[in-house]
């Protein structure tokens, strides 16, 4: 017996928002406070809505990332992250008049700041792992394990991490996701327009990863190769119509990216890694940009090292391969896990052969960060092919995953560079000891922190009243509403099984 088409397909989107609703819950109920990386995109977005300007002189003592030109200070990220929060900021000022609060206050930045980082950062992934769910259906997974790969990226890696700070890392990932959705719907288009459309979406998509994050390029790149390769047996006129829509979706990124660069630094084709001030990161002038040549050494301790290993923190992901491997034998799949596989070995070798592969502050291998949701398209392909046995090893690979990021964002995201195991040295401990919210650090300038106050990292529950551990139940709780949900949906759909004849 089937469910009937329309019910199934109602039931899938229901999954997909509970999906994306679990994870999106998970990522707004902590925030990290500040940070260098942060605060140099959030000085960006201040001064466009503060002062009409992308020079960042009014605040940049708050930061170390900034790059210096012609007299003046301007954050040394590539500007899409900020770029997308503009608005989203423009548009909380009046919201924080009308509840009292005073935008320009401490009180309203701290708010300001972390309704853009859920907005900006948060909410995309959340997406991205909704959509990710509905990619590994489309592949042939069933929906356990389009489920268990969805939550797993969001919940059991460092992206939860990631996607409580202000980076770019988590926005790139996001985009290089929808690029790869976009382009995977164009085996089931069958219209003209359709294809230019589509072939448009995964342009701006995909560029926009680059203009959030200029490694972000490469893998871009890939998704974009992966578009007009799935429609190349069609013939030249798909062909084309897929590349025009790609190239004007690009070219719009680009100009985007080429405009800011020209506006704050007079040269369109220089990055702003170009200019940092004299003295700053002497890591970036080896190689091009600090990239030089993958180094063994590095790759392994970006696999299995106590320090940045994704294997250490996120052991789930050694199942991601093997789904990989296994998606690329089917005749429908193969495309798509070439991509995948080449997305996620491009961020790989990329982070080995940074020379400052560790990141800073930074829980896992944040350089590889964008590449991880690709990656973990192999993940449902593997729980469905794993035997009962297998899969209680990747059950209990992602809990373990899933236990160490909660303890991650409960404690900091951002752990000192000095400590060589922070899972072990300073998370974990601190965690069951309920020291948790470490940050102190905040995105406001010196001058603007109030004697005595500390405007860092927090968590909702600690809000609400709550501490230590106790500050965690209202999470909990949630979850546990949507555990009570998804099963509802299950006995939904069995029933829709039992009253459909056969």
């Amino acid at each position: 017996m089937n469910v009937p088409a329309q019910s199934r397909c109602f039931l899938i989107r229901i999954r997909a928002l509970l999906i994306g609703a679990v994870v999106l819950v998970a990522y707004v109920y902590f925030y990290q406070g500040g940070g260098w990386n942060q605060n140099s995109r959030f000085d960006l977005v201040r001064a466009m809505v503060e002062l009409g300007t992308l020079r960042i002189d009014a605040y940049h003592e708050n930061t170390g990332d900034k790059a210096f030109a012609n007299g003046h200070y301007y954050s040394d990220k590539a500007p899409g992250l900020a770029l997308l929060a503009e608005p989203i900021a423009e548009a909380t000022r009046p919201l924080l008049r009308a509840g009292g609060v005073d935008p320009d206050s401490a009180r309203g930045l701290v708010a300001m700041s972390y309704v853009v980082t859920v907005f900006g950062v948060a909410l995309p992934m959340a997406v991205a792992c909704a959509v990710l769910f509905l990619i590994a259906l489309q592949l042939g997974s069933d929906t356990s394990a389009a489920a268990f790969g969805a939550l797993a990226l969001g919940l059991a890696t460092p992206m939860w991490a990631y996607s409580t700070l202000f980076w770019g890392h988590s926005l790139a990932g996001a985009c290089l996701v929808f690029g790869f959705a976009f382009a995977l719907r164009l085996c089931r288009n069958q219209s003209h327009t359709g294809d230019v459309l589509l072939g448009l979406a995964v342009g701006l998509t995909a560029g926009w990863a680059t203009v959030t994050e200029y490694p972000a390029a490469p893998a871009a790149a890939i998704v974009a190769a992966l578009a007009v390769g799935l429609v190349w047996k069609d013939g030249w006129p798909r062909r084309w119509r897929t590349s025009v829509g790609i190239a004007i979706g690009a070219s719009a990124c680009i100009a985007v990216l080429l405009t800011y660069q020209f506006l704050v630094f007079g040269s369109a084709f220089q990055p702003s890694y170009s200019y940092y001030p004299a003295g700053a990161f002497p890591w970036m002038k080896h190689g091009y940009m600090g990239v030089t040549y993958p180094r063994i050494d590095v790759a392994l301790k970006l696999l299995i090292g106590c320090r940045r290993g994704l294997l250490f923190v996120a052991p789930v992901a050694l199942a991601a391969p093997f789904g990989l491997r296994w998606l690329r034998k089917q005749p429908t799949g193969r495309a798509a896990a070439a991509a995948a596989a080449a997305v996620a070995a491009y961020y790989f070798l990329f982070n080995a052969s940074f020379v400052a592969w560790a990141g800073g502050r930074s829980y896992g291998p944040r350089y590889m960060a964008a590449g991880l949701p690709l990656l973990c398209v192999g993940l449902a392909p593997a729980w469905s092919k794993a035997r009962p046995f297998w899969r209680g090893g990747l059950a209990v690979a992602a809990a373990c995953g899933g236990v160490f990021a909660l303890i991650a964002v409960s404690t900091t995201a951002q752990p000192a560079s000095e400590f060589r195991c922070p899972l072990v040295q300073l998370l974990w401990p601190s965690f069951w000891a309920g020291k948790f919210s470490l940050n102190p650090k905040s995105m406001l300038t010196i001058s603007e922190e109030p004697t005595g106050h500390a405007h860092g990292a927090f968590n909702l529950g600690e809000l609400a009243g709550l501490h230590g551990l106790a500050s965690l139940i209202p999470l909990l709780a949630v979850w546990g509403l949507a555990a009570v949900l998804w099963a509802w949906i299950n006995r939904v759909e069995q029933l829709e099984r039992h009253r459909t004849p056969p």
